[in-house]
């Protein structure tokens, strides 16, 4: 399971309030035309909350004083069987999927790099609503190299990253977008 690291401190007192103008980009995502790439590009500079319970105790007969409880990502499974990972843009959304989870600031790389430690299929965005997204494992396997989804200038996309100079990007060289 995904070893969890310390919060970001960039999410010093967040109080894990939705923000409504990403949310209202979300709402738009399944309109057609460059909409789901608006949504994941406002995904990509936001804080998402992913959520976590305590695993481990769920067998046995009682306390065992040398058994602790680790924190566990939260998976969802499909009828089909496939998995995905759940991810929130506010605490309204994730107390109205599963209350009892704890959420852990984190940015869409963080949970794409889940969802390929977990084996899992996809992400999704705001299970319960108000505007759920499916995130696929194409677009996945992308953010959870530390890329970053961005409109350009021109009304295209591209894919973003820090360019670590020669060989050390695969993607080095395929018109992707370098930021420096």
């Amino acid at each position: 399971m995904k070893t969890l690291r310390a919060p970001n401190g960039a999410f010093a007192g967040d109080r894990g309030d939705p923000d409504l103008a990403l949310r209202a980009v979300l709402a738009e995502a399944y309109a057609g035309g460059t909409h789901y790439a608006k949504a994941i590009a406002a995904l990509c500079a936001a804080r998402l909350l992913l959520p976590i319970v305590a695993s481990g105790d769920e067998h046995g007969d009682g306390p065992d004083p040398n058994r602790r409880a680790e924190m566990a990502a939260v998976l969802v499974k499909s009828d089909a069987g496939a998995t995905a990972v759940p991810v929130f843009t506010g605490m309204d959304a994730l107390r109205a999927w599963k209350p009892e989870a704890r959420p852990v600031p984190c940015t869409l790389d963080d949970v794409a790099a889940t969802v390929l430690e977990t084996a899992s299929q996809a992400i999704l965005i705001d299970l319960p609503g108000p505007h759920p997204v499916v995130i696929e494992l194409g677009i996945v396997e992308e953010l959870a190299q530390g890329r970053r989804l961005v409109e350009l200038p021109d009304g295209g996309f591209g894919w973003m990253y820090w360019d670590r100079g020669p060989g050390a990007d695969a993607g080095h060289g395929h018109g992707e977008t370098h930021h420096h």
